[in-house]
């Protein structure tokens, strides 16, 4: 942090006794208790810091406990057998038991400017940062004042020095410093603000929410699959809907996701319905414990500006499945500049984009076809999400709704022009053309992933 901000901030220890808070040691998981009290017993102070302490207070049930130590990590090291050094922008020690990995670091200092100790800034960021210091400096050296709050397991009470405790209690995010120097030292912190806000349904502090139009184009600084990661964070952890909003709200969508907030600016209302539908589908899954994929999610947010780039080029003569490869291939190259999507998942967005219109063809041997194909289940919700679109649209999510559930016989004589599969508006073109040769009985349903929706 620079001097300036640092100055602004001046720690101000409030103890609140274990009969004054409501966290216990079994919320606690058991390999971050071994790791406090091996610290404790070796003479080092140690504490449990960050977003359990806060999620804790919360009455929630943290799935990640980090420690706050004055022990070097080296000296963590030879406490533990288990235990690696990872980072060279943060020297961390992960203490390993089993699948779960506790994070351990040492205090951080202010005292030491650029270029003094090991720290290094540039253009206002931080890119390595191991001064190590008091729990007084690490305390202000944290991003909001809800994330600096240490429970310490020598007498069970929780630590206060920047006033988190009474944020928890008001739902609220203030940053720790100027705003707008933390922002700069790490712009992704933008992001971090509207995702606790809408995981813990707090409110962002006008003063920490006020840099956002300035300071949001600083995000395509950000390492991009540091942005992806942030992204999953936002929209796969069951309050994605929450975080979307937020980030409309905040002006930060644009910087994030270009292609979807240029879309919804041209105030497509079938669109934005689709997001929703897309984000709230996936909230409920990840409610339930079932499984999500970024594939999905990222072809629900940039559908619209792929759709309106196929058309036009449609419109213009081009051939169709050649329209939508090229679009779908701008989209995905301008998207992977701000947030790298890894290949595996963008295929699998442009294969359920390419397959929307085949899903108007309705003759025998490609309604067969179709339905073999991988990636048909993840297609086939993504269909039934864009009923919005249009009347058509929403008959044809119908149609294939039905068609799946006829035995093969009975769909392949329907398709051969006797009786209609289900609630369709346009007689299947192959009606004209009974086939009376018998074919091979495809798989029903293809066993492609079933995401949301």
């Amino acid at each position: 942090m620079s001097h300036d901000a640092r100055t602004t901030v001046t720690p101000a220890l409030r103890i609140i006794p274990r009969e004054q808070h409501v966290i216990s040691r079994k919320n606690i998981s058991k390999a971050a208790l071994r790791v406090l009290y091996r610290l404790n017993e070796a003479g080092y102070q140690a504490y449990l810091v960050g977003g359990a302490v806060r999620d804790l207070l919360l009455g929630g049930h943290p799935k990640d406990f980090d420690v706050a130590t004055n022990a070097t990590p080296e000296e963590v090291k030879k406490l533990f057998r288990n235990c690696r050094l990872i980072g060279r922008r943060f020297r961390l020690a992960h203490v390993v038991y089993g699948p779960e990995i506790i994070e351990v670091a040492t205090f951080r200092g202010t005292g030491e400017e650029e270029g003094e100790g090991d720290r290094h800034i540039v253009d206002g960021r931080i890119v390595r940062d191991n001064v190590w210091g008091t729990i007084e400096e690490d305390a202000i050296r944290r991003d909001f004042r809800v994330n600096a709050l240490y429970y310490d397991i020598s007498d069970f009470s929780v630590r206060d020095y920047v006033g988190g405790v009474k944020d928890v209690e008001d739902r609220v995010l203030h940053l720790i410093g100027d705003p707008a120097t933390r922002y700069r030292e790490d712009p992704v912190r933008m992001l971090r603000a509207v995702r606790l806000a809408a995981k813990l349904n707090f409110r962002i502090d006008a003063a920490a929410a006020k840099p956002f139009g300035e300071l949001g184009p600083l995000l395509a600084d950000a390492a991009p699959a540091r942005l992806f990661d942030e992204s999953l964070k936002l929209f796969l952890a069951g309050h994605g809907l929450k975080s979307f909003h937020m980030l409309e709200q905040t002006g930060l969508l644009k910087f994030m996701f270009p292609a979807t907030a240029r879309a919804l600016k041209r105030g497509d209302q079938a669109l934005r319905e689709l997001i929703e539908r897309g984000l709230a589908n996936t909230d409920a899954r990840v409610l339930e414990g079932k499984s999500v994929t970024p594939a999905f999610l990222f072809a629900v947010l940039l559908w619209g500006e792929v759709r309106d780039l196929a058309h036009t080029w449609i419109t213009k003569g081009v051939e169709s499945s050649a329209a939508w490869e090229r679009a779908a291939t701008r989209v995905v190259a301008e998207q992977c500049q701000r947030v790298a999507i890894p290949r595996r998942f963008t295929l699998t967005m442009e294969e359920i984009w390419a397959l929307q219109p085949r899903f108007e063809q309705v003759q025998r041997k490609r309604v067969f076809r179709l339905m073999t194909h991988p990636r048909f289940r993840a297609a086939f919700d993504f269909l039934l999400l864009r009923a919005a679109e249009s009347p058509a649209i929403s008959e044809l999510g119908q149609w294939w709704d039905h068609a799946q559930q006829l035995p093969h016989e009975t769909l392949a004589a329907a398709l051969s022009g006797h009786t209609p599969p289900g609630p369709v508006s346009a007689e299947p073109a192959a009606s004209t053309k009974p086939r009376r040769r018998r074919r091979r009985k495809p798989a029903g349903k293809a066993g492609g992933q079933s995401d949301p929706a």
